[in-house]
């Protein structure tokens, strides 16, 4: 296994563990992907926080090593993507990066993909693929959708790395911890998302990502007629939500 998962109560916890940079070959990736896909369907798992082991790499994006021994960029990587979430379709529940170090390419892809992103003070991001001459092709969809184009076309073309600080600044990162607090950060994040009802969670996700392209008058009528959406107003977790709250009490999710 290049990958270390543990349960954490309600909690999913995933770290990338393939020493010395935390590189994702096909075989990786595949193996993130079943974790993903399997935490996304398991009705006991609230959130997952993404990691990468050491201090140095979050993870250092495609192994190069595996390319140069024949693996192509095409090469399977499983129901979810490069990384395991980026192509993610079922998405119903939160990831959190906690980014330990360094988000190099794919890697910095992979926190682009996740839902919230903590970071240590020292991490950092950057794409280096077109000084390898290759494109990096989904922070190319996403990086101009989260950062000004300027901004996102220097990152894309010149490599130029962007500190935790600053990603922070551009609301790229949630928060930024120091290295010894970064997985207590992730985890209280993670804890506070717990409190939130399932259902309402999974249809504020799923809806974030259909109107992301949909304009401002067309929306409200998508966000009528999105069955998660009515699923969660119309839940007993909604009378029970509100009925807490009258009786002063946290409430009790059931998940329906």
């Amino acid at each position: 296994m290049s990958i270390d998962v543990t349960r954490n109560g309600a909690i999913l916890e995933v770290t990338i563990n393939r020493p010395k940079a935390n590189a994702i070959d096909a075989s990786t990736s595949r193996e993130m992907s079943s974790v993903f896909d399997s935490f996304m369907r398991d009705p006991d798992l609230r959130v997952a926080i993404l990691t990468g082991a050491g201090a140095k790499f979050f993870s250092a994006g495609w192994d190069l090593g595996a390319a140069n021994e024949g693996e192509s960029f095409e090469s399977d990587y499983g129901v979810g993507g490069f990384g395991g979430i980026s192509e993610l379709k079922y998405r119903p529940k939160p990831v959190i990066a906690a980014i330990n170090g360094m988000a190099v390419g794919g890697g910095f892809e992979i926190a682009l993909a996740a839902d919230l992103i903590v970071a240590a003070e020292h991490a950092e991001f950057f794409l280096p693929e077109t000084t390898l001459g290759l494109i990096a092709d989904n922070a190319t969809i996403r990086l101009p959708r989260v950062l000004p184009p300027n901004i996102a076309r220097e990152m894309l073309i010149s490599g130029r790395r962007m500190s935790a600080s600053e990603a922070q600044n551009w609301g790229i990162v949630n928060q930024v911890t120091t290295s010894d607090d970064l997985m207590p950060a992730a985890r209280r994040l993670a804890e506070k998302i717990c409190l939130s009802a399932p259902l309402s969670v999974a249809a504020v996700l799923e809806l974030m990502r259909e109107l992301e392209t949909v304009s401002t008058g067309d929306a409200m009528k998508v966000l009528r007629e999105n069955l998660t959406y009515r699923s969660a107003i119309e839940s007993q977790d909604a009378t029970e939500g509100t009925k807490a709250f009258a009786e002063k009490r946290a409430p009790k999710w059931q998940g329906k």
